[in-house]
């Protein structure tokens, strides 16, 4: 009988123990994009929000508390990311937000977060109002469009030296803030803009307003899309040997590697702005960018690397946070002082924006098939290539 209870009491601790060790899971849902066009930005920060993880399980969890991830598909929809976080909130009491894609996605998750008082980390939504709209509880981790452009436009400064702008942009948010930006940059810059002109994302027929773009013949063509769009721009810029002193892309669809897979050799020498590049120097920027390759087969992107470096930019915060309450959190994002493999992450309130982390952005260009990071000079990997030969005299 002795023996019988005996037994029974450790079949009891093991059951508590094993309901105990659930419990100190720590459950996060990430709402991404993984069907439609923008997959494969949620596919590359899918990947590395996963690479994160296990790193940070590796070494003993948040707390102690494993780390579990999970992940929801909004589509690139606002409305089904909306509903996604309010169910994290509402009903799964999930402490932190993190993830999304486009900037419409970030937006409206930002407004539940605000209204909900639950910090939201964004990891790469470009679009400048996220962070300048008093918000409290909403954090940035990448720089916002405004900044976007600061290596691409150090390099037309001091190497392209134009006279003359042509802008196209995609019909998003970050599209038309990201155009609206260079626009102004532009301008301030004695740089005439001679079109600055919207299309719809997905079109299959670019040649009607390139042709424009070929008649005004402007020194520099800058480019806002996403990365369809973008490779096909390019293979119809080739089409119609329209030539410009320089192609330039506002990262997004320019800065990953599936831009030269699709584009080919349409895409050499193309010039695009972005947040990271694997060539950079920051701590644990190689590792991971080699631990990403060896899995699976390309080096990631920028979108990648925020996502890898988000991950750890709340780990810090939540060992900081005396609880895991929503305004003990939100205490301990806006003293995060830490850096990453994404670059140095402080949360700053300047230059109109609200708990804004700002890092410096980069250029690389297309050389040989791959890209290179050109600018500054400081952080390339390679020596840029300028001038660009014109089609006729390209093999």
């Amino acid at each position: 009988m002795k023996k019988a209870i005996t037994s029974a009491l450790f079949s009891m601790f093991f059951a508590f123990g094993a309901v105990f060790a659930h419990a100190a899971d720590l459950n996060l849902t990430i709402p991404l994009p993984l069907t439609g066009k923008q997959a494969k930005f949620g596919e590359i920060q899918k990947r590395s929000y996963e690479i994160a993880a296990a790193e940070i399980n590796a070494a003993g969890g948040v707390k102690g508390n494993k780390l579990v991830l999970k992940f929801e598909d909004s589509g690139a929809k606002p409305d089904i990311a909306r509903g996604i976080v309010e169910k994290l909130i509402d009903v799964q009491k999930q402490p932190i937000i993190i993830g999304e894609y486009t900037s419409a996605c970030a937006k409206a998750v930002a407004a539940v977060s605000e209204e909900r008082k639950t910090p939201y980390l964004v990891v790469v939504s470009g679009n400048d109002d996220i962070t300048q709209a008093n918000y409290k509880y909403v954090f940035r981790l990448n720089s916002p469009n405004a900044y976007y452009a600061d290596g691409v436009l150090g390099f037309m400064k001091e190497v392209v030296k134009p006279k003359t702008i042509a802008i196209l942009y995609e019909s998003s948010d970050f599209g038309s803030s990201g155009a609206e930006e260079m626009a102004k940059h532009a301008e301030a810059s004695g740089i005439k803009v001679l079109l600055k002109e919207k299309y719809e994302s997905g079109a299959v027929d670019f040649k009607p307003i390139l042709s424009k773009v070929k008649s005004l013949r402007p020194d520099v063509l800058y480019m806002v899309s996403y990365v369809m769009d973008a490779s096909l721009l390019m293979r119809q810029i080739k089409e119609l040997r329209l030539d410009a002193n320089l192609f330039a892309g506002g990262a997004a669809g320019f800065a990953i590697p599936e831009f030269i897979d699709n584009a080919k050799d349409a895409s050499d020498y193309v010039v695009t702005s972005t947040l990271w590049s694997p060539q950079v120097k920051y701590a644990g920027a190689k590792q991971y960018a080699e631990k990403y390759k060896k899995q699976f087969g390309d080096y990631p992107s920028y979108h990648g690397a925020a996502a890898y470096a988000a991950l750890f930019v709340a780990k810090d915060a939540l060992e900081r946070a005396k609880t895991w309450s929503p305004e003990d959190i939100r205490a301990a994002m806006k003293a995060t002082k830490m850096q990453t493999a994404f670059g140095p992450v402080q949360f700053a309130d300047k230059n109109g924006y609200q708990n804004q982390n700002f890092i410096p952005t980069l250029a690389l260009q297309v050389i040989k098939g791959q890209h290179e990071t050109i600018w500054p000079k400081s952080m390339a990997s390679a020596k840029f290539l300028y001038p660009m030969p014109k089609w006729r005299e390209r093999k």
